[in-house]
């Protein structure tokens, strides 16, 4: 599947990451030099410096032939633009958008050519399933077809869990830690890296619940 993630700030930098991961050709466009000159070497992604709310630079993107297109910019109207560009101008069958301001969440829709609108609070694991338009289209995601579920939480400056190693940390009865997500790449669970504010946390379990994990962590 072809993939354009517009935006290169946290959430499209983690986007990107997990798709491309899955085996998708993804490009990751922004109008920042420094965002895009900072990804080099980090992701396994075309990068392309741009602002994507104008045609010339989503064709050059590769709008004619994706797949999908999820805008991830902090600007709610840009998101609009760029939904609207890819649904009407080059037919991507598949449009994601972030909302980041909840007042403007009624705008998200078919008319603006959006056919799923994500707020900006909802965890990376529900962007991916909504942006995929299937959970088995990441690896990760089919776990939950196996009766198991996939977790999420992220270490906050409050979080008693800043600081300590995960060999510190005492998960509930058949829970795996499966990644940490820091600065918007993947770091190696090992019993011996602690944890940082920012870190997510993503975690599988046949029988914990969510309120369980975070209690773990938090």
């Amino acid at each position: 599947m072809k993939v354009i993630v517009a935006g290169a700030g946290r959430l499209g930098r983690q986007v990107a990451q997990v798709m491309a991961a899955a085996g998708n050709q993804v490009t990751v466009v922004d109008r920042d030099d420094d965002r895009i000159a900072a990804l080099h070497d980090r992701l396994p992604v075309r990068l392309e410096t741009g602002d994507a709310c104008e045609p010339s630079v989503l064709e050059r993107a590769g709008a004619h032939s994706a797949d999908l297109v999820v805008a991830t910019t902090g600007e709610d109207e840009d998101n609009l633009v760029i939904s609207l560009l890819a649904k009407r101008q080059f037919g991507v069958e598949r449009v994601v958008a972030r909302v980041n301001d909840t007042e403007n969440a009624w705008l998200f829709d078919r008319n603006w050519g959006v056919d799923a609108a994500v707020p900006a609070a909802m965890p990376l694991i529900s962007l991916i399933e909504e942006a995929a338009g299937a959970t088995d289209t990441v690896a990760l995601l089919r776990l939950s077809k196996a009766g198991v579920n996939v977790i999420e939480t992220t270490i906050t400056a409050r979080s008693r869990a800043v600081g300590r190693t995960l060999a510190d940390i005492t998960l509930p009865a058949s829970t795996v830690l499966a990644a940490v997500v820091r600065d918007g790449g993947p770091v190696v669970p090992a019993p011996t890296l602690a944890l940082r504010a920012g870190d997510e946390i993503l975690v599988v379990s046949h029988e914990a619940t969510e309120d369980e994990v975070h209690a773990a962590f938090q």
